[in-house]
């Protein structure tokens, strides 16, 4: 399983099903899975990826935040395993950002997410995890969290004219962060 992964694409039934829970932390499937993600986050510049997305219909998603040319203002985190996550809650406060999608490949949305939530997880060594995010790794949380019940960013603009191309969303960049 480790290594880079191939990523499901719009249209994929897998990206529209609901993924089942994490039985086994233990298993070295899941470990190596959890692996291969990481390893094509990084490979693809994801800020972030979801086992859907690589047709593994499990509650796991990795969150790895860091400057890249697809998000040049992102902050740097280390790769953090998620597993069968729940959001306990949001904030109400809601911010519209720009989101792609390694799954939807060459296209933006101008997104709205809470700004801040409280959130509990498993991590990859069965610790279980309460945190609060907020901002962009807010919103990294709640895009991969979507991916396991088959939501898509596209599923949550506020309307079509939200969405441009990346040669696009290239042009609104400063100078320095161009795709």
């Amino acid at each position: 399983m480790q290594g880079i992964l191939e990523v499901a694409e719009l249209g994929n039934d897998i990206l529209r099903r609901k993924a089942l829970d994490v039985e086994n932390l233990d298993d070295q499937y899941i470990q190596s899975l959890i692996d291969g993600l990481i390893e094509t986050a990084k490979y693809i510049n994801g800020v972030g990826i979801a086992a859907p997305q690589v047709s593994e219909s499990l509650r796991i998603f990795i969150m790895s935040s860091h400057p890249n040319p697809r998000y040049p203002n992102a902050p740097d985190m280390e790769p953090t395993a998620v597993i069968n996550p729940r959001i306990v809650s949001y904030s109400k406060a809601m911010e519209k950002d720009w989101e792609g999608c390694i799954s939807i490949p060459g296209i933006r949305g101008h997104v709205p997410r809470h700004r801040s939530i409280d959130v509990k997880y498993f991590d990859r060594n069965g610790i279980e995890i309460l945190a609060t995010y907020e901002d962009f790794i807010a919103r990294i949380f709640q895009h991969e969290y979507d991916h396991l019940d088959g939501i898509l960013f596209l599923d949550r603009l506020d309307s079509i004219r939200d969405i441009i191309t990346d040669k696009e969303y290239a042009k609104l960049m400063p100078e320095t962060h161009k795709l």
